[in-house]
């Protein structure tokens, strides 16, 4: 016979930061904090949470200095953050121009540029990065790290 295990709800976190590349301490503190208090049955994020910590940087930073380099520094970024059994979501929000990821050029071996790497960096350190632009004009990076769920 067949045990059901009853599946808790995603741990859901949100932050609001201005647009200011001096408050990635607090947006690092606020995720780690976050994921310290998953001691149950999402401990594993603990093994990955400096990979996450390093894509959420990489994603904020995009975010301060390429979307919202023309917009005022009062300008908010949100980072949501939901926290499955299996699962690690971070999503930051911005009002930038939209954006292709799909024509960014790789990079190639070899070749030392001043900048755009983020992109790609992302893609390693974490299982599926996306970017959407939403209904109410805002860019959305999603940002995803699967886990294994305990049996």
């Amino acid at each position: 016979m067949a045990r059901v295990i009853p599946r808790q709800t995603p741990t859901q976190a949100h932050l609001q930061v201005v647009s200011q590349l001096d408050v990635i301490a607090q947006v690092q503190r606020w995720f780690r904090e976050t994921c310290r208090s998953l001691e149950g049955e999402s401990a594993w994020v603990g093994n990955h949470c400096d990979r996450l910590a390093l894509a959420l940087t990489e994603g904020f930073t995009n975010a301060v200095r390429h979307a919202h380099a023309h917009l005022p520094p009062e300008t908010g970024i949100d980072i949501d953050l939901a926290l499955d059994t299996d699962q690690v979501e971070i999503r930051i929000w911005d009002y930038g121009d939209p954006f292709n990821p799909e024509l960014l050029p790789e990079p190639q071996p070899g070749e030392l540029l001043e900048s755009g790497y983020g992109w790609f960096l992302l893609r390693r350190l974490a299982d599926k990065v996306t970017y959407y632009r939403s209904k109410d004009g805002r860019n959305c990076l999603s940002i995803v790290k699967y886990g294994t769920c305990p049996t």
